[in-house]
């Protein structure tokens, strides 16, 4: 990572379609500002995922993450055993800090398309690590994902995949 005392950052502009395309844990994902960019700052990343789509349960322990729901609907849960959950929707904001377990279900009809924020930056390369080059929503994603080899992967990223989403 460039330390900003000895690069100059220059403001960039990632267009609406652009940024690097990736099937991540059956999500697609398109990474729109990374650490790079931001000095380690943050990332930024927007995220579409199919009705019925769910995460593992799961903790960051080195990023903060903030969610903005585009289109669709989710189920966020969390706590120590998924317990407390919240609903968001399209202008709906969800903020979740670092070291709160977590994980969230669509449960919309039509595909879930959110910016979510990482801070400080650099998780976007376990997703890049974890991906697969992707064109578009249209294209089915790659088989399941390797579990063990995510929960391996994770712990190189600070984070730890705990289980499946509770019902």
């Amino acid at each position: 990572m460039a330390s900003g005392a000895n690069v100059k950052r220059m403001p960039t502009v990632t267009t609406r379609d652009a940024g690097e395309a990736l099937w991540s844990g059956g999500a697609l994902i398109l990474v729109k500002t990374g650490s790079e960019q931001t000095d380690g700052a943050f990332s930024l990343v927007e995220h579409t995922a199919a009705p019925r789509y769910e995460t593992p349960y799961h903790v960051h322990h080195r990023e903060d993450e903030l969610f903005y729901v585009l289109d669709g609907a989710i189920d966020r849960h969390y706590g120590e055993n998924g317990e407390e959950t919240v609903s968001a929707g399209p202008g709906d904001t969800v903020f979740l800090p670092r070291d709160v377990p977590h994980g969230f279900r669509v449960v919309s009809d039509d595909p879930c398309r959110m910016l979510i924020q990482l801070a400080p930056g650099g998780f976007e390369e376990f997703v890049v690590a974890a991906g697969e080059p992707a064109s578009t929503m249209e294209t089915p994603p790659p088989a399941e994902p390797d579990v063990n080899a995510l929960v391996a992967l994770g712990r190189e990223y600070g984070l730890d995949i705990l289980g499946p989403l509770p019902n």
